[in-house]
């Protein structure tokens, strides 16, 4: 009977288990439909921006700002790359965070680097290989804002101003498809002149203006807003994948936990009918004997 008992214990203990992850998937699906909530909320204002500073381009091509500056005069030897790496604040996720970090770590090569890194997994990860990390921010990743956001982009940017820094990409995972997400880079800074039409909603206001007092100090006010906004547009979709991601790592476990029940539950009715064949064999024999 020990046998059984033993398996009858382990069905329990993987019962209990799964509703621990049960748990997680359905606070999973919750925080993502928040997330697309707030995401949706933002895009008029970023696309607003975007396309401003869209239509200032075409109308001033001539415009000069430090922000668009490239590395061009810069020797190879002497540029120091930036890099905004998303992450999560913990893990049961599926490969949402070793994605990041190596891709990271690719980027990175032998080249010099600063690390900005959001998350507190891959604080752990660069602090425990002694890579050095520029910008630790207190917070954490569960709560992306537009005032993080704001905070994230001005410590880069006052790097950028200060020549800590010749170029910063941030690091992050984006979705594919409701079901796929991948990791991508996006290249902040500098700025390109050039920036594509295509992803504007055709009914974003485009009417014509005038620039008071000049175009570069509207870019002053304006820049720092935008690239915040891609900032928190990186923010939010890496914070949905990782919900995704561990929806379907505890959808997963939920399932191999169905798997496991059933078969144990196979072997539980097994040594019971062992048992129950024993006893009966116990008692036949036992009946035989008295007859004898």
């Amino acid at each position: 009977m020990a046998g059984a008992k033993d398996v009858k214990n382990r069905i329990k203990g993987i019962k209990d288990t799964k509703k621990i992850t049960n748990a997680m998937y359905l606070i999973s699906s919750t925080k993502l439909r928040r997330a697309k909530k707030s995401m949706e909320d933002i895009e008029p204002y970023f696309y607003g921006l975007q396309n401003l500073m869209q239509r200032m381009m075409r109308h001033f091509p001539e415009t000069v700002h430090p922000y668009f500056k490239g590395n061009e005069d810069v020797p190879e030897n002497e540029i120091t790359h930036g890099f905004l790496v998303v992450t999560a604040d913990k893990g049961l996720a599926g490969s949402y965070n070793i994605n990041v970090i190596k891709e990271t770590e690719k980027l990175m090569g032998k080249n010099a680097a600063c690390l900005y890194v959001v998350g507190e997994a891959g604080r752990r990860y660069f602090e425990h290989r002694k890579i050095p990390i520029e910008g630790n921010f207190t917070y954490t990743a569960q709560n992306p804002t537009r005032a993080r956001a704001r905070v994230i982009t001005n410590t880069f940017l006052k790097d950028y101003d200060e020549g800590k820094i010749n170029d910063l990409t941030v690091v992050f995972t984006a979705m594919r498809n409701s079901l796929e997400a991948e990791t991508r880079t996006m290249k902040l800074m500098p700025l390109e002149k050039e920036m594509a039409e295509d992803n504007i909603p055709p009914d974003v206001l485009r009417e014509e203006f005038i620039i008071h007092p000049s175009p570069k100090e509207v870019l002053d006010a304006i820049i720092p807003p935008y690239v915040a906004g891609l900032v928190y547009s990186a923010l939010v979709e890496s914070y949905c994948c990782e919900q995704n991601s561990r929806m379907q790592a505890m959808s997963a476990a939920n399932d191999s936990a169905d798997e496991i029940i059933q078969e144990l539950r196979v072997k539980y009715n097994r040594h019971r009918q062992a048992i129950i064949t024993q006893e009966i064999t116990e008692v036949s024999a036992g009946a035989r004997s008295g007859r004898i």
